[in-house]
């Protein structure tokens, strides 16, 4: 399938991406990923293997496009966002069963 990345025109096909991203550890992701096999990888760590151009010559919207039309599985910054952090006294208060007390603004 034909994609522009970076203004350059790429044909790209599913399994030349897998077969690319095979024995490459992923990054820890912190923004937009995206699932190939059973990994899931920072978008912009895939479109600088896949593309051999630096992470800052395109941007994760334009390799999600691109990846979303081969079939690949894309997931937002927020769902890859941890949960925030209990207080303990929140983390106590579910310990013990009881509602905590709401914090007063």
């Amino acid at each position: 399938m034909r994609c522009v990345i970076a203004n350059f025109p790429f044909d790209l096909f599913k399994s030349d991406v897998q077969e690319a991203m095979r024995g490459i550890k992923p990054e820890p992701v912190s923004g937009e990923s995206v699932t190939i096999g059973r990994r899931t990888y920072p978008l912009k760590q895939v479109g600088e293997v896949i593309t051999r151009q630096d992470r800052r010559d395109f941007t994760a919207g334009e390799v999600r496009r691109a990846l979303t039309k081969l079939g690949f599985t894309c997931h937002s910054a927020s769902a890859t966002l941890p949960a925030p952090a209990q207080t303990p006294l929140q983390t106590a208060a579910a310990l013990l069963g009881t509602p905590a007390p709401q914090a007063q603004l």
